[in-house]
């Protein structure tokens, strides 16, 4: 390697990234020129393709410092995807290909939104999981690309670093590399404001290889990265930088993290390296040539290619390409009593009998949560996954599984637990990523272990959030016809199932189905009220509506198995469902303001449960035939 040129190729990334940041007045040039010689080196280990960003065996980069996009975005364009000078001009300008953070699908060569500070390493983790099991699966000889993780001293302050990594050893996940860039900055200062934390210590204390180098020495870098492949265990290379590394008189400095350098200051660093301090957003020819991935990436590629048998290219196929109507749903007798979370159990593995690629499990809940595939052995070799005790990372992991090109993939938990997760599942729906979430024990039903277990806002948090579409069937049949919607979605699905057994009903509805989120389930002639209910709500909607129908209140009654399908439906088929001229009530253990979309009345819960038997909080709650009877009568008679 030519250390002039790389010299020159490290410069030329941090004098796009100043500029693009001065140019827009807004972002963070300090981190990608800090990095910039390890980018430069490790350019040269990557195998990338622009031409095809989806090749299965291409190396997998991740920033998880998605500030860093200065650095992005220039080695984007410098590979040859499809980032021109001029979108690198645009940067964080409104509908531009370079916004402020890197986001999957926007930008061409994004592998995964990373968004807040810790979520990258976890998506990099599950990167190399997704590989492992692509290994274990097709061979080592098919699949033998690394996964490389870039992070700051904010990423390793975060807990989810330390959930995920510790998955990663565990699972001896050796096709992994995560290079720390330890500047020791963050915003407010020095990290030693808040952090003293022996980071190789704890790093080695997980099963991982550390090598400590000088992130500015390009031998190091070199080696550290020669060392990193061959290496049996996950690799953590601790890089001692300079943040802003080249500015004049700011490098070092805090205040370079989050702020343009100043013209003044660029121009100078520039022309101290020997840069025309005029010019720019300037690309020499020979970095733009040591730099491009097209005709190496192609060529790995097609000689990968080549080197596939029939029987591996069929078996990829199928992976890629699952077919989810050869499933075959399991079927529940009418009337019934059956939990929610036991139907999903049988739904779960009659998805896996016909979707090869289908897998997942959950954060140490699993005889809870009902996801274990029968038979099917555990991960990395078989499809149960066994997360830990570790919600966050959790999600994280499983949404770079989905987007690793051949699975999908379920994570689960206690609904109440999702809090945990909430960052990740956000994630999951900016990015359109389609994960399974399995949330179980969805009300005050879960009893007594009381109002700390017990999801009371949650619906209402994950129906608020765009883009996510929770599922809380009402049955067993509900749950099945929700799964054939939600396996044909682009999006990331929730399916908040019930612990106490509820009866299935008879596939009698009135108009509509699960596929437009609510639907008529009982039409009633001279309706004078609707009452909408989802989950084990229903039914007590049912039976109260009989009940009313003795007072001379007449009830027609919407299942609402999805909220967040049901507001994509036109104002026509609304209409079918709530009749206009009836007073419209809606029912759920749960805080349920959302309905008020819809209803005049909502009865839901305004505290957090309380600790007792399941049948005692529905009475205490007023989620019985008697207690809603007189609730409907005392609003309706006003």
């Amino acid at each position: 390697m030519s250390k002039q040129l790389l010299q020159k190729q490290a410069d030329t990334i941090r004098f796009l990234a100043a500029d693009m940041v001065q140019q827009a007045n807004s972002g963070h040039p300090g981190a990608p020129m800090g990095l910039a010689d390890i980018a430069t080196v490790l350019s040269k280990h990557l195998n990338i393709n622009p031409a095809d960003e989806k090749w299965l065996n291409r190396d997998r980069l991740v920033f998880s410092g998605g500030h860093a996009t200065g650095l992005v975005y220039s080695l984007l364009h410098l590979w040859g995807f499809d980032v021109s000078v001029n979108d690198m001009k645009n940067f964080r300008q409104t509908h531009s290909k370079t916004p402020g953070h890197p986001e999957y699908g926007h930008t061409h060569g994004i592998e995964i939104t990373t968004g807040p500070l810790g979520q990258g390493i976890a998506n990099a983790v599950g990167f190399a999981a997704a590989g492992k099991y692509a290994q274990n699966i097709l061979g080592r000889e098919v699949i033998n690309h690394k996964v490389y993780c870039l992070c700051g001293d904010g990423d390793l302050q975060e807990g989810i670093s330390y959930e995920a990594t510790a998955s990663a050893g565990h699972l001896k996940l050796d096709n992994l590399v995560i290079i720390y860039d330890s500047n020791n900055i963050t915003i407010e200062g020095d990290t030693s404001l808040a952090w003293s934390e022996n980071v190789k210590k704890r790093f080695q204390a997980i099963d991982f290889e550390v090598i400590e180098i000088d992130g500015h020495n390009f031998e190091q870098i070199d080696k550290a990265l020669v060392a990193a492949k061959n290496a049996t265990m996950p690799v953590l290379i601790i890089a001692k930088t300079a943040i802003a590394k080249g500015a004049v008189t700011m490098e070092g400095s805090h205040h370079t993290h989050g702020a343009p350098l100043g013209n003044d200051e660029i121009a100078a660093s520039k022309a101290k390296a020997g840069f025309n301090p005029e010019e720019k957003f300037f690309v020499p020819a020979d970095v733009k040539g040591a730099f491009d991935k097209l005709i190496v990436g192609s060529v790995a590629q097609n000689n990968w290619n080549d080197s596939l048998s029939k029987e591996t290219k069929a078996k990829i196929a199928e992976l890629q390409n699952p077919n989810f109507d050869a499933i075959e749903y399991p079927t529940f007798e009418a009337d019934s009593s059956v939990a929610t979370r036991d139907s999903n159990h049988k739904i779960l593995n009659a998805i896996a009998a016909a979707v090869p690629g289908f897998l997942g499990g959950s954060a140490d809940l699993g005889p809870s949560n009902k996801t274990e595939l029968k038979g099917e052995g555990d991960f990395p070799n078989g499809r149960n996954i066994h997360f830990g005790i570790k919600e966050h990372a959790m999600a994280a992991m499983t949404n770079a599984m989905n987007l690793y090109g051949l699975f999908r993939v379920y994570s689960a938990t206690f609904f109440v637990f999702s809090d945990y997760l909430k960052p990740a599942a956000r994630i999951a729906a900016l990015a359109s990523i389609p994960q399974h979430f399995i949330w179980t024990h969805d009300s005050i039903g879960v009893g007594e272990d009381g109002p700390t277990h017990q999801p009371i806002e949650h619906l209402s948090q994950f129906r608020a959030l765009p883009n996510f579409y929770t599922f809380r069937p009402a049955d067993a049949s509900e749950n099945v016809e929700s799964w054939k919607v939600a396996l044909k979605m682009n999006a990331p699905t929730a399916f908040v199932c019930s612990r106490q057994g509820l009866r299935v009903l008879k596939d009698e509805k009135a108009f509509g189905s699960v596929a437009n989120g609510g639907y008529l389930l009982k039409k009633r002639d001279n309706a004078n009220i609707t009452i909408m209910a989802s989950g084990s709500e229903l039914m007590l909607a049912l039976q109260t509506s009989c009940e009313l129908e003795k007072e001379g209140i007449i009830a027609n009654v919407v299942s609402v198995p999805c909220f967040d399908l049901l507001l994509e439906q036109d104002e026509s088929y609304i209409a079918q469902i709530i009749d206009k001229n009836t007073r419209v009530y809606a029912v759920e253990a749960a805080r349920g303001l959302e309905y008020y979309r819809f209803a005049h009345k909502v009865f839901g819960m305004d505290t957090f449960g309380a600790s007792g038997p399941a049948n005692d909080l529905f009475e205490e709650f007023g989620f019985t035939i008697p207690k809603l009877k007189a609730n409907i009568i005392a609003d309706f008679k006003k």
